[in-house]
């Protein structure tokens, strides 16, 4: 580490993170689907607030974030368990009658549609988890006991997407005064349980590649049903219960690999 480096600071890292992506995350809400763009746009500029507070506000470098491709079976792993957090659902609700769907489930338009925007997302999965899982982390286990560090940096991850979770919960109609407050409190355990679950990916394997992976195939498998057969209960609640009991037992039982700054 340079001399020249200066003390790290979560929120001071947050206010320069949320500078760069906040805005073009809240343009894409207002804006709507249309501009999913933007909301790639925002993905990546967290990786550069993340690149600008390494280089040239905390000047701590990026050597520990790692750098390696990891092992083949580590990838098979990671489509499996992000598969299991979304078409075992919706395989469930077709199979036992649940719900009328969209389309079908089994076609190739359906496999394009997902590698497409899988290869589309890699980039803005990479920026993410370079910025959470690659600098944040370590920073916060260099200077916490590990459950405090992995609890830090799952409150981050859910801070950032706060402007999304405030839409949820006015789009529920009523009395916003609840609805807000409710959905923010519903959200925020799944997601910094999740983000545990991203943690164990990237400690267990000493991979950036693989948790980029993992990150884009969560995303575009659940958006690639979404748009082609849709989800019923079962599917929109099953990734929060699973990722939520997961997420908790790696938190507590889990024999974790500190990767801190050097």
């Amino acid at each position: 580490m340079s001399n020249r480096s200066s003390a790290f600071s979560l929120p001071i890292y947050l206010l320069i993170v949320f500078a760069f992506s906040w805005p073009f995350q809240i343009a894409f809400i207002l804006l709507g689907d249309d501009y999913r763009p933007l909301l790639l746009l925002s993905m990546l500029m967290v990786g550069v607030g993340t690149f600008v507070a390494g280089r040239y506000v905390f000047r701590d470098g990026f050597a520990h974030a790692g750098w390696r491709w990891g092992k083949p079976l580590h990838y098979v792993l990671v489509f499996v368990l992000a598969l299991s957090l979304w078409l075992v659902p919706v395989i469930l609700e077709q199979a036992f009658g649940f719900r009328e769907f969209r389309g079908e489930l089994l076609r190739w338009s359906t496999a394009t549609i997902f590698l497409t925007s899988f290869l589309i997302t890699l980039a803005p999965a990479f920026a993410e988890e370079f910025s959470w899982r690659g600098y944040l982390l370590p920073r916060l286990l260099a200077r916490h006991s590990r459950r405090t560090a992995l609890l830090l940096h799952g409150f981050a991850t859910w801070l950032w997407h706060v402007p999304f979770i405030l839409t949820i919960g006015f789009e529920l109609g009523g009395n916003s005064w609840t609805s807000v407050p409710l959905v923010l409190a519903v959200s925020l355990v799944p997601t910094v349980m999740h983000a545990v679950v991203f943690a164990w990916i990237w400690s267990s394997t000493g991979s950036l590649a693989v948790v980029t992976a993992y990150h884009a195939a969560f995303d575009e498998v659940r958006d690639t049903l979404e748009a082609t057969v849709g989800f019923g209960a079962l599917s929109e609640n099953w990734q929060m219960v699973v990722l939520t009991i997961l997420g908790a037992v790696l938190l507590w039982k889990a024999n974790w690999k500190h990767r801190t700054r050097a």
